[in-house]
């Protein structure tokens, strides 16, 4: 998995209150609620104008009619961008100064350019994104609303936030693994109920691991659609996923046909997930188990590094109390060591690279 996009921790620790919901239901009545009241639109360059707000101290973009958008974090710097300066220096300028310099850019120095803007009304208006014009925008309204067809309201059924340590908690904005904000949704749900029997503790005796997926979008362009489903041990009260091990992965960038690819792509494998017995994720972790590596040390080494190697076959050895052998034991013995790591960055690439050996193996 990567690190960038399905750290769950990173999430939890980093998301203010307001971006944090307890069910899927109060996260849809608030996407449906932005979404009522925002308009996507393309427009020329040229009829865009930026200005200092009243008291200076922040700018406003105008339309063309005159009317003022305070354009988010995130949205002025998608403007700095299409006119070539950078968003950090733009912001450290006085705001007259900084308003020249970007309709220098808008009106004189570059060539006029289709800009796809989006915008929230209701009394605060709001530019939200400043995209090119073939943005294909997948609304995170419409992901929420698929997820609560499936799954009802992600806390109380079989799909839902995961708890502490496979104990189910009360969700709460503390422990919720649900958030968006003003350029993101990010979701994680879990089955910790119906685990799965692997062959993972010393001797070959039964564990078991969770089923686990998380999605992620932005309506705004900070980042692509994803869906990845994995298998898990558990997740702490940090929010960190203990030896995940991916399964399924889509991604889809915004492109024109973005919205069509979401509803043919990502909506089937939500739905196969949801009602999946899992028995392909079984078959595949069983066939890994009796698949043996040859040259297990140039194996590992091509993957890992001959000194990280050298650690997972100890952190195996020292759980399993026999040799690694197959596929399996290369991913139990990553995680295992994986587990040792104390930065959260380098323990989820670790991790990563575990889970996708299993793609070695088919069902």
């Amino acid at each position: 998995m990567a690190q960038t996009e399905l750290s769950l921790h990173r999430q939890w620790a980093s998301r203010p209150a307001d971006e944090r919901f307890v069910s899927l239901h109060e996260m849809q009545a608030k996407l449906h609620a932005r979404r009522a009241i925002s308009r996507a639109a393309v427009t020329s360059s040229r009829s865009l104008r930026v200005e200092p707000t009243v008291d200076n101290r922040g700018l406003q973009v105008l339309s063309k009619a005159g009317v003022p958008y305070a354009p988010t974090h995130w949205a002025f710097g998608q403007l700095a961008s299409l006119v070539g300066a950078p968003a950090g220096y733009l912001r450290s300028l006085p705001a007259p100064v900084a308003a020249d310099c970007v309709n220098y850019g808008l009106q004189v120095e570059r060539d006029a350019q289709d800009i796809g803007v989006l915008i929230t009304g209701g009394g605060e208006n709001t530019l939200r994104a400043a995209t090119g014009p073939q943005y294909g925008r997948i609304w995170n309204s419409d992901i929420v609303d698929t997820l609560v067809d499936r799954f009802g309201d992600g806390v109380n059924g079989q799909w839902r936030v995961p708890g502490e340590w496979g104990r189910r908690v009360v969700v709460n904005r503390d422990n919720t693994t649900l958030y968006a904000g003003d350029r993101d949704l990010f979701i994680f749900l879990a089955d910790e109920e119906n685990r799965l029997p692997v062959a993972t503790r010393q001797g070959g005796d039964q564990g078991t691991l969770a089923r686990g997926f998380l999605i992620s979008n932005s309506e705004e362009g900070s980042a692509t659609l994803q869906f990845r489903a994995f298998l898990f041990d558990y997740v702490c009260g940090n929010r960190i996923i203990w030896g995940a091990q991916e399964v399924a992965n889509v991604k889809i960038r915004h492109t024109a046909s973005a919205p069509d690819r979401y509803l043919e792509e990502v909506v089937p494998l939500v739905q196969a997930y949801a009602q999946s017995s899992a028995t392909g994720i079984v078959d595949r972790v069983q066939i890994a188990q009796q698949t043996k590596v040859d040259k297990l040390d140039e194996f590992l080494a091509s993957r890992f590094g001959p000194r990280v190697a050298q650690r997972i076959v100890a952190a195996h050895e020292t759980d399993e109390q026999r040799p690694m052998e197959t596929v399996w034991d290369v991913v139990t013995g990553a995680t295992a060591y994986a587990r040792s790591i104390p930065w959260t960055a380098d323990r989820v690439e670790l991790e990563t690279q575990a889970g996708d050996l299993l793609n070695l193996v088919e069902a």
